[in-house]
C-alpha cells in the first residue's frame, strides 16, 4: 500500500488534533482560580465544560504572546466574563486529562493562578456554551468534577477559604 494513500475528512480531523499537540508547550494548560468575598467564606468559581458539563476551572492552552498568568485573566474572561488580577506567580499544578475533538484524552499538567475577581461582564466570548457557578469554597470541593482538582482545593484550602 502507498504512503500517498486518500485520507478522510473524520482523519484529516483526528490529524490536526494530534499535530496541534506539537505546536503547543507539552501538554501544559493554564487555569484561573477566580475568587471573590462571599457571605461565611470566600467563593470559587466553576465552569461547566461544553461537551459534557462536568464542573472545572477556566483553563486552557498557553499563549505564546503572553505570560501564564495572563493566559490566566484572558481564560477567565472568554469562559465566564470575568475580570479582575491574576497573581503572577503560580499557586500550584495539578494533573487533568484534556478530551480531544475525536473522542479521545491526553494527560495534562494544569498550572493554576488564583485571580482576584473585580467583576463579571454580561457579554463574554463563549457565553451560552458553559454556566458559571459562583460557590463557597468548601462547596466547590463537593462540586468539582476533577478528582485532582479537589485534592489541589483541599491542599490550598488557607490560601483560597
Amino acid at each position: 500500500m502507498s504512503l500517498a494513500k486518500s485520507y478522510t475528512a473524520g482523519d484529516a480531523t483526528w490529524l490536526q488534533s494530534f499535530v496541534g499537540l506539537f505546536f503547543k508547550p507539552a501538554r501544559l494548560q493554564i487555569a484561573a482560580l477566580c475568587v471573590r468575598p462571599g457571605e461565611t467564606e470566600n467563593e470559587i468559581l466553576l465552569v461547566s465544560t461544553r461537551d459534557t458539563g462536568r464542573l472545572i476551572l477556566p483553563k486552557g492552552w498557553p499563549e505564546p504572546h503572553q505570560q501564564a498568568y495572563e493566559t490566566a485573566s484572558t481564560e477567565a474572561y472568554e469562559e465566564a466574563g470575568v475580570l479582575g488580577r491574576a497573581e503572577t506567580r503560580p499557586l500550584g499544578t495539578f494533573r487533568s486529562y484534556k478530551g480531544l475533538g475525536n473522542g479521545s484524552k491526553i494527560r495534562t499538567k494544569v498550572m493554576v493562578f488564583k485571580l482576584q475577581f473585580e467583576k463579571q461582564l454580561k457579554k463574554f466570548p463563549e457565553i451560552g456554551q458553559r454556566e458559571c457557578h459562583w460557590v463557597p469554597f468548601s462547596k466547590g470541593i463537593e462540586l468539582a468534577d476533577e478528582p485532582a482538582l479537589k485534592r489541589f482545593l483541599r491542599r490550598h484550602r488557607m490560601e483560597i477559604a
